[in-house]
């Protein structure tokens, strides 16, 4: 098995001043220079909740023990249920990954000489981090210059004793050139005794924290959330040093070369280049299959395709034990509404006629190609449970030479991964067949949404929009019935009956008890009424035109909704266009909380949580009735959106969110999402079961769901945007040879009104042997776990400790690797798994994310709004979230179709004659640099050079230029990947607007604080060491 390290390879260019990347847990950087204190003294936290952490056991002293071998044993490492992941900080002592003691916390016991500069410091570490390069032959020794004091530079790799053998084809991390220090032309690095080993704790060298009051950010010592105790206080934090000797004052210092550190883009094109335009055949268990940022097209043979299903490792630990030692998340990432190229097939559906779908009698899962067929084919042993079933009369078939069915490929239940079951009406609530969903769509037509043009907007597009409601393949039109509701404090219900001249208003003003005052006319067919509708779309902007009514209400608009549906005895979705915080006198009236002095204190958790009492009720008679909720807000200020987009996370619903919305600026914006939000492919009223085979079992989801037990995924609707992220844990041994099997089975209402059952099978191997696990990892589906459940996290605990415990289990994941499957080598080589190399970088940039960051600059909505979002996304809208796409355009080659090459997401690969597009599925940028050619502007904007581009440009002109057009075309298909609409923002170099761009290089420091990537690196390899000693 391959390792990854790195070998720092020269020239070295001038270091950054070091890692004061996450001062005072991620707020603004610090006033000096200084890099915080790794293990400020103890400072106490409220006690966790009962029951939410294993007891930690500190030392009598209340501080961590000395780091030693114990640490890192794998009986010590916990990995519980979630609650234990994310445990809130007890009062224990804790080692917290950003401090940032005062300056005077820095005596150096070994001797007075200044410090040096950070840019020295980073250097030093950078020096001692050596970072082996990829390639094969034995280890290299360092060989250091002829200084006496120079040879403590390198630790020689430890003795081989004791280490398990070396799988086979495993390389040994060796350098690409010279280890950095063996150069014998470069000065010695970091001169008296940088040391790359750990920095020896107390003693000549290193220094321990003096006792005294913790440094306003110092952190207390803590107890790891695994179980295991934190590695006790570390001289020095990412970026300083080892104090003492090491800290005086030396040659001028250089740092790594960022092209030396592994590369997301460069994992992306090499992906592209081995497995692009390939056919993957999902006819192996526990294959890993492409990137999701590859082309490729699959061909169901008995898995089902990553489209449906990705995994965090397609090779499970056989035990429990091995699992709580590697730390690597257990989970799935299953979509399973996930749309299909054209050029892939879609889902066959099975009909048993009245029989039903066939299942095993014991553990319920359906019929599939994990099932074994035996005595003759009379009967078959369940791949899940082992039990032994008979085998239908109807379905009896005989078998062939080697014990398979003689129809098995005229059967998808036998032969492919996924497909669907026709549901009888035992699938059915109360036994009878489902009607087609409905429709409503609800306008607030308070003041602000009538001056800002929205209702107009709205309304105009409905009339052309309600053609391509969503109907069945092949299906002359759509079944989808459709209402219209207008509110501001009081709700307007309209009868559009089709055989009314003119549609008929109702009006209910007791919000407080909310009723629908007509049945018959309020739910239709737009085809069979469409000139009373467009009647009514007419009538609806001129109607309210006048009005001066500003308050609204929110919770009762959901409650007619559902009142609607319930009458209707139908399921549906509610459309929600909504301006304001809902501050009229009505249930779920909310109040402003955006409270900006919480930012950085423990009660910041609070500003997340949703409002209790009706919106919880809300939620529930959504989900019990089939009701899903879309929300469109257009706030000119805070709404509560943590609140109000509770109800749409919780029914299988998005939430889209237009600040300050003005028709010229957003309105083609909003029409886009709206038309997907409308048009796309859609299931009702769904439940889903996972189920595994016995060693394991489904333990957390995570998604736009809601549960009401541990077992049973309950959404009101599921569109093919939304994924559900789960977690599994052993409750017994897996044996190699069965593999982990894993069934997701959903249960659905069609658009046409039929009850389907769709079923997706993954088979996973089973290994004993961790190298296997680390092998066959999927970097893209470990950040979306933890990204949820980092998002799931912060609503119960202080970001400081979610952050905290995000770097932990990275170092601990990373720890395991380096012990248990590489080759020995020197301690100050970083080695990373071939499968996560750029692991780090992703880890680094979702500890960026503005949820997850501290800063009163960042609107709460917004941060609320991603929390929500990024709950319910796939694997591929999660990857290109945390390292967005940096498309340099100003080279476009005008013969090829292919995008521009990516390059890193960092402010060292822009140049200042270029044009760089940047997208993250949310955001889209045009980036332009000063000095980009008058020629190139002039193709692309018709002005003469780039002083006389305005900062209010928002849209590209369409010029008969071969650039225009070449631009205009790679931004579309650049919208066309993504699930959605993205509005193009026009940045100048070095004006205002380009903060927003900046925040999104994500191998740079922080604009609101956290690492660059290059710091951060250093920050997991220290955090790493301190594992190993």
């Amino acid at each position: 098995m391959s390792q990854q390290g790195y070998v720092a390879t020269p020239p070295y260019s001038q270091a950054q001043p070091g890692m004061g990347g996450y001062p005072s847990g991620f707020g603004a950087p610090p006033a000096q220079p200084l890099y915080g204190h790794y293990g400020a003294p103890p400072q106490s936290y409220p006690s966790a909740p009962l029951g939410a952490l294993k007891s930690p056991a500190s030392s009598a002293s209340g501080l961590p023990p000395p780091p030693g071998p114990a640490q890192f044993s794998p009986n010590g490492l916990q990995n519980g249920a979630h609650s234990q992941r994310f445990p809130p900080p007890a009062s224990t002592p804790s080692v917290s990954p950003y401090g940032q003691p005062p300056p005077a916390m820095y005596p150096s016991p070994a001797s007075q000489t200044p410090a040096p500069p950070p840019a020295q410091q980073l250097t030093n570490q950078m020096s001692a981090m050596q970072i082996s390069g990829y390639g094969h032959g034995p280890p290299q020794v360092p060989q250091s210059p002829s200084s006496p004091v120079a040879q403590q530079s390198f630790q020689p790799p430890p003795p081989a004793m004791g280490r398990p053998p070396m799988p086979p084809g495993a390389s040994s991390p060796t350098g690409a050139g010279p280890p950095v220090g063996a150069m014998a032309t470069a000065p010695p690095m970091g001169a008296p005794g940088s040391f790359s080993g750990p920095p020896p704790l107390g003693g000549g060298g290193g220094f321990q924290q003096p006792p005294g009051p913790p440094g306003p950010h110092g952190f207390p010592p803590q107890q790891g959330p695994y179980g295991g105790q934190m590695p006790g206080p570390q001289p020095g934090f990412p970026g300083a040093f080892p104090a003492g000797a090491a800290q005086m004052a030396g040659p001028p210092q250089k740092k790594l070369d960022p092209d030396s550190i592994p590369s997301t883009t460069q994992v992306i094109e090499d992906d592209q280049a081995k497995r692009g335009g390939q056919v993957y055949t999902t006819n192996l268990r526990g294959q890993v299959p492409p990137l999701v940022t590859t082309d490729f097209v699959v061909q169901d043979q008995g898995n089902a395709s990553p489209r449906y299903m990705r995994c965090t490792t397609y090779s499970f630990p056989c035990t429990s034990d091995l699992a709580k030692q590697c730390q690597v998340p257990l989970a799935a990432i299953i979509k399973p509404f996930a749309r299909v190229p054209k050029n892939e097939t879609p889902l066959y559906v099975v009909n048993h006629g009245e029989a039903g779908p066939i299942r095993c009698n014991r553990c319920k899962a359906y019929m599939c190609p994990f099932m074994q067929f035996i005595d003759g084919g009379r009967r078959y042993q369940c791949g899940f449970c082992s039990c032994v079933n008979e085998v239908p009369a109807f379905y009896f078939q005989h078998l062939d030479h080697i014990g398979r069915r003689v129809d098995f490929y005229e059967r998808p239940e036998l032969s492919l991964g996924s497909y669907e079951f026709t549901a009888t009406l035992e699938y059915c609530k109360n036994k009878k067949p489902p009607s087609p969903p409905a429709f409503i769509f609800m306008i607030d037509v308070s003041y602000s949404n009538i001056k800002s043009g929205l209702v107009r907007l709205v309304c105009g597009e409905l009339k052309t929009l309600l053609d391509r409601l969503p109907r069945e393949e092949g299906a002359e039109s759509s079944a989808v019935r459709v209402g219209f509701v207008t509110y501001n404090k009081i709700l307007h219900f309209y009868n559009v009956k089709s055989g009314l001249g003119q549609p008929h208003m109702m009006v209910v003003s007791d919000v407080a008890e909310m009723f629908v005052p007509l049945l018959e006319g309020f739910l239709v067919n737009f085809q069979e009424s469409r000139s009373v509708i467009n009647n009514l779309l007419d009538q609806i902007p001129e109607m309210f035109a006048d009005t001066s009514e500003s308050e609204t209400v929110f919770a009762p608009v959901v409650q007619a909704g559902v009142e609607a549906l319930k009458a209707a005895e139908c399921n549906g979705k509610l459309f929600i266009f909504h301006s304001s915080i809902p501050t009229a006198e009505a249930p779920g009236k909310l109040k402003n909380r955006d409270d900006k002095k919480l930012i950085n204190t423990d009660k910041e958790k609070t500003l997340f949580q949703p409002q209790k009492g009706v919106y919880e009720q809300l939620c529930q008679d959504c989900v019990s009735i089939g009701c899903c909720v879309d929300l469109f807000l257009f706030p000119s200020q805070y709404v509560d959106v943590a609140t109000m987009g509770s109800v749409s996370l919780h029914t299988g619903g998005s939430v889209y969110k237009y600040s300050n919305f003005q028709v010229q600026v957003d309105g083609d914006l909003f029409l886009s999402d709206l038309r997907r939000d409308v048009e796309k492919p859609i299931g009702f009223d769904a439940i889903m079961r996972v189920r595994t085979n016995t060693g394991f079992r489904a333990t957390d989801f995570f998604g736009a769901i809601y549960m009401n037990n541990t077992t049973d995924v309950e959404m009101a609707a599921v569109d093919c945007d939304k994924a559900v992220t789960v977690e599994f844990k052993h409750d017994d041994t897996l044996a190699e040879d069965a593999g982990a099997l894993i069934q997701c089975a959903l249960l659905y209402t069609t658009v046409s009104g039929q009850r389907r059952l769709r079923v997706h099978n993954l088979g996973l191997n089973c290994s004993s042997q961790l190298a296997d696990l680390y092998k066959s990892c999927e970097t893209d589906a470990l950040i979306n776990f933890f990204a949820k459940s980092a998002y799931r996290a912060m609503v119960n605990q202080p970001l400081k400790a979610v952050r905290e415990i995000l770097v932990n289990q990275t170092a601990h994941m990373l720890a395991c690797y380096r012990k248990n499957c590489a080759s020995p080598s020197a301690v100050s080589q970083l080695i990373l798994p071939d499968a996560m190399k750029v692991f780090p970088v992703y880890m680094n940039s979702l500890m960026k994310s503005a949820p997850l960051v501290g800063s009163p600059e960042l609107s709460t909505d917004d941060r609320a709004l991603q929390r929500l979002t990024m709950t319910s996304m796939g694997v591929e809208d999660t990857q290109v979230l945390f390292y967005p796409r940096l498309l340099p355009l100003h080279n476009m080659d005008m013969g090829s179709d292919a995008l521009p090459s990516a390059v890193r997401c960092s402010e060292e690969r822009l140049a200042e004659g270029g044009l760089f597009l940047l997208e993250n599925g949310r955001h889209l940028f045009l980036w332009l640099g000063l000095a980009c050619p008058p020629e190139l502007i002039q193709s692309l904007f018709n002005v003469p050079s780039f002083a006389h581009i305005g900062s209010d440009v928002s849209t590209l002109p369409e010029l008969d230029s071969p650039q225009s057009k070449k631009l205009r075309s790679i931004v579309e298909r650049v919208r066309q990947q993504r699930s959605h609409s993205m509005k193009l923002l026009i940045v100048k170099q070095k004006e205002q607007p380009e903060m927003l761009f900046r925040q999104h290089l994500v191998e740079d420091k922080g604009l609101h604080g956290g690492a660059s990537y290059m710091d951060f690196l250093c920050y997991v390899h220290r955090e790493i060491r301190q594992l190993l000693t």
